[in-house]
């Protein structure tokens, strides 16, 4: 055994489970129909696997939806309010992802964040007084059954680890973590025996909250739960898998305890490694060494890894891995052939990837050299195309350039006697939805069946529609809807010089939202205007203000594959440059509201608080200063930021001088308003009143009390009204009904 990985992308090649489960939830597809396209997924995962020669193959990574939902599920972490809904399994399993609505019955999803440093999301589990851990699931045990009649020999059961399940749930009643750990333990131990009865030999526990700062109580957490709970597990190997970051703070006793194999991430960070060179490694134990990158596409650089490899000494058993699931990045670069063949040779999906994991396995073991000197020659072909004048561009920037004058309360007082607004103004975050003759505009006109005239007349059609309706439904500060948008970081990748696009370059964003990340091949430049045009004709259209929507610089390189031969403080600054010039292009057509999304503002915030600042903040925040600090007083910028925890770092979204800032806040019930208050956030801020995530459509009366409940603790002057974020993923019924709702509980309330 030399070659594993930590899980495998769950989409499929053409995203197949997202249709399946989408025809499902439309009642399209049955349950039955819906269930065999994932065995048929499964299937071909597995048999990929095994083709490459991977050694070990991860079986219960595969998810429906969310494989931290999975884990809770399997052991009745169920708030009885899913339970009273009386729905099926499955169903009940989606209630806690989408949230539920009948005639009868109304009940929210649970919240949703950002899965550590990545843009994936996590479903967070929900304890109460009253939550009675136990194993009642067969998910894990039936896909290993499965996987035994495909005959994966080989199986290495995976599911999210006890410490990790606890910090990362909320926690409703008086009990804390440490007072669920003996019911924890028992469900676990049950769950060793019945894979141990079945014949597992391996089982991964996933613990990527060992890579957070840990306090001591943590670390007294993790060992209490690991030393009763490996007290029991029989004759099947542990496995502790992390990943994204380092375990500086419990090396120590993650070396002492009972694991058969410790996984360890050594592409996030190079402490891993300066942790087993200086402290040892256990010669009783496996090393799951993670050296093939699961976050970013390009090729491993062979002798590279293979001198961290040897450097470290191990005296035992070594399993080459990838440094994370790679769930993160596409399925398959061979499919690329529209990729220029400079670009396209140097990329890694993750089919390629379990190839390089045999072909290091290989000259680790002293039996391919040729192929070691392939990969080299193929490292000194890469020619990353540059701009001299982004480069000097970069080069006279001063402090000036990201300070934006007058302060921001002087620039509140002049927008307020400029825009006349009433209290509590509506708007929405961009985009309305995205429908089946939108998508079929955009796919006409990529085919060459329609001419750019006539996709852009569709387009006006579409925009001139959303107007009206936004005037009806009394929206004060309008959108034109985004139509011929396909993606928030896509669209202006396309514009901008330095992006090349896949055609099949799928990764799971959250549940069967899937997003096609732009790769940075070249230095960033915008050579002409991208949403002008749009903006401009839908501001013609109405005495409404219109909001230019655009994407901020942050999330556009962290929703990218980025380029590893720069800084990402490099690569952000150009994209910074070339979107502060979009901004300065609309407000010279006199769009006087702009808004710069950042959703992913803290997706890449370094795990250690420690280096928040140092190799993150310092740089991303100056950046955004950077797009709009060139704008006069007049022109008001909002930013809005969805699906992450913000509360640590408030003071950083605040220094952002933005002077409007909407935030995903319904699903997490509004908590983000207290740490607001406490924070003494200056910016006027729109807390997201309904979760445009969930089909459910919230009642005036509903909205009307999260509206109460917010001016109970903010100032009404500072307040917007506006949904969790865009409405592209809603159908029209369900995205109109909901923000005509929103207008009349805000002007409920306004009056």
């Amino acid at each position: 055994m030399t070659t594993s990985i930590i899980g495998f992308p769950r989409i499929g090649e053409q995203r197949e489970l997202k249709f399946a489960t989408e025809h499902y939830w439309k009642k399209r597809a049955t349950k039955a129909e819906l269930l065999a396209i994932a065995h048929q997924l499964r299937v071909q995962h597995w048999a990929k696997q095994k083709a490459a020669g991977i050694d070990l193959i991860p079986v219960g990574d595969f998810s429906l939806f969310d494989t931290t939902l999975d884990a809770a599920y399997l052991f009745n972490i169920v708030p009885a309010r899913y339970k009273d809904l009386g729905l099926s399994s499955l169903d009940e399993y989606f209630a806690l992802a989408r949230g539920y609505q009948s005639e009868a019955k109304s009940v929210k999803a649970l919240p949703m964040k950002k899965w550590f440093n990545t843009n994936y999301h996590y479903i967070v589990p929900e304890f109460d007084d009253d939550t009675d851990i136990k194993l009642i699931g067969s998910k894990l045990f039936d896909e290993i059954d499965e996987a035994k009649e495909q005959n994966v020999e080989n199986a290495k059961a995976v599911i999210v680890g006890p410490y990790t399940l606890l910090k990362l749930s909320v926690f409703k009643g008086k009990k804390q973590p440490i007072d669920f750990v003996p019911a924890v333990v028992t469900a676990y131990g049950e769950l060793l025996t019945k894979l141990n009865d079945q014949g597992v030999d391996w089982l991964q526990l996933d613990e990527p909250a060992l890579s957070f700062d840990q306090s001591e109580d943590d670390i007294a957490l993790f060992d209490k739960i690991y030393s009763k709970l490996l007290a029991s597990k029989k004759n099947i190997k542990v496995l502790l898998q992390t990943y994204f970051g380092d375990v500086r703070d419990s090396y120590q006793t993650i070396t002492k305890l009972p694991f058969d194999g410790i996984g360890l991430d050594f592409v996030a960070t190079t402490e891993n490694i300066k942790l087993v060179k200086q402290e040892g490694f256990p010669a009783d134990k496996v090393l799951f060494a993670g050296v093939v990158n699961g976050k970013n596409i390009w090729r491993n650089h062979y002798v590279t890894t293979i001198e961290t490899l040897k450097s470290l000494n191990v005296q035992g058993d070594i399993v080459l891995s990838s440094s994370c699931s790679l769930q993160h990045v596409p399925y398959d670069a061979s499919l690329e052939t529209q990729l220029p063949e400079s670009v396209q040779r140097h990329l890694a999906f993750a089919y390629q990837k379990l190839d390089e994991l045999a072909e290091l396995d290989a000259i680790f073991q002293g039996k391919n050299q040729k192929v070691l000197g392939v990969n080299n020659d193929l490292f000194s072909t890469i020619l990353h195309p540059e701009n001299q004048q982004v480069k000097a561009r970069i080069d006279q920037l001063t402090n000036a350039d990201y300070t934006r004058l007058p302060e921001r309360s002087e620039r509140e007082r002049i927008q307020k006697d400029v825009f006349h607004l009433p209290e509590l103004p509506t708007t929405t975050i961009g985009s309305f939805p995205q429908t089946k003759d939108v998508r079929q505009n955009r796919s006409k006109l990529r085919k060459g069946e329609i001419t750019r005239t006539q996709y852009d007349a569709f387009n006006q059609e579409k925009i001139k529609r959303i107007i009206k309706f936004q005037e009806k439904a009394g929206v004060d500060i309008l959108v034109h809807g985004e139509y011929e948008r396909n993606d928030m970081v896509e669209y202006f990748g396309e514009k901008l010089d330095g992006f090349v696009f896949t055609q099949n370059g799928w990764v799971q964003s959250y549940g069967t939202r899937g997003v096609k990340p732009p790769i940075i091949w070249g230095d960033v430049s915008r050579n002409e205007p991208i949403t002008v045009a749009t903006t401009v004709f839908a501001d013609h259209l109405t005495d409404h203000l219109v909001k230019g929507m655009l994407t901020g610089p942050v999330t556009i390189f962290n929703w990218s594959f980025p380029r590893e031969d720069i800084t990402p403080e490099q690569s952000v600054t150009q994209i910074a440059l070339a979107i502060r010039d979009e901004v300065l292009d609309l407000e010279a057509h006199d769009i006087k509201i702009i808004q710069i999304d950042e959703p992913a503002l803290r997706e890449n915030l370094p795990l250690r608080k420690s280096d928040w600042y140092s190799d993150y903040l310092d740089w991303a925040v100056p950046a955004f200063r950077l797009v709009h600090s060139g704008v006069q007083p007049q022109t008001q910028i909002h930013t809005h930021m969805c699906y992450s925890e913000f509360g640590d770092i408030i003071q950083a979204i605040d220094n952002l001088d933005a002077d409007v800032i909407s935030f995903e806040a319904s699903r997490s019930d509004l908590s983000l308003i207290d740490q607001l208050v406490a924070a003494d956030f200056q910016t006027e801020v729109g807390p997201g009143v309904y979760d445009i995530h969930s089909p459910r459509i919230p009642s005036v009366e509903e909205l009307e009390g999260i509206i109460r409940r917010i001016i109970a603790k903010l100032p009404a002057t500072k307040i917007w009204i506006n949904p969790d974020c865009g409405l592209k993923t809603r159908s029209e019924k369900e995205a109109f009904e909901a923000v005509t709702n929103m207008v009349k509980a805000t002007k409920k309330v306004r009056s």
